[in-house]
């Protein structure tokens, strides 16, 4: 996401769910794996390029929570913040992938430390969002999040 004379910052991908379910730990010794799950909603895949500053995240997110994408019983169209639904992001690296050959390149994806440091942002205004919207804190709308650097397993 980013205007037409700017180089790309970002790439999201949506996906709709009547249910997640994402292990943000895997189990180690006697300490279960770790899960985050969210029912009916949205599901965020995000990943950060070199350049990108804390500038786009208020418009990325505005427009990635007002997307008209859910549908409702009756068929319409509308956001997930009037739907209301629940949201799962999930930094995702392979949005930021070249294949060059037969081999995946990442060499325009942020930093780890500057990609940590705009995930958490872009998670914390998403949660700032939904807090915000009256009726997503009515039906108790849930904002859950991977780890960033992580891989995951997304059931």
């Amino acid at each position: 996401m980013a205007e037409s004379s700017r180089m790309l910052q970002a790439r999201a991908l949506l996906q709709q769910c009547l249910h997640a379910r994402l292990q943000i730990r895997p189990a180690e010794g006697d300490t279960a794996a770790q899960w985050v799950e969210v029912q009916r909603g949205l599901v965020i895949y995000v990943c950060f390029f070199k350049g990108a500053d804390k500038e786009i995240l208020p418009k990325m997110v505005n427009t990635l929570l007002n997307v008209k994408l859910s549908e409702t019983e009756n068929g319409k169209h509308v956001s997930i913040l009037d739907l209301p639904g629940n949201i799962l992001i999930i930094p995702q690296a392979t949005l930021g992938g070249r294949l060059k050959g037969r081999n995946m390149q990442y060499h325009s994806n942020s930093g780890k430390e500057e990609g940590l440091e705009l995930y958490s942002q872009f998670v914390t205004l998403c949660e700032k969002e939904v807090a915000a919207n009256s009726k997503c804190a009515e039906a108790g709308v849930v904002v859950e999040h991977g780890t960033y650097g992580n891989s995951y397993f997304l059931h």
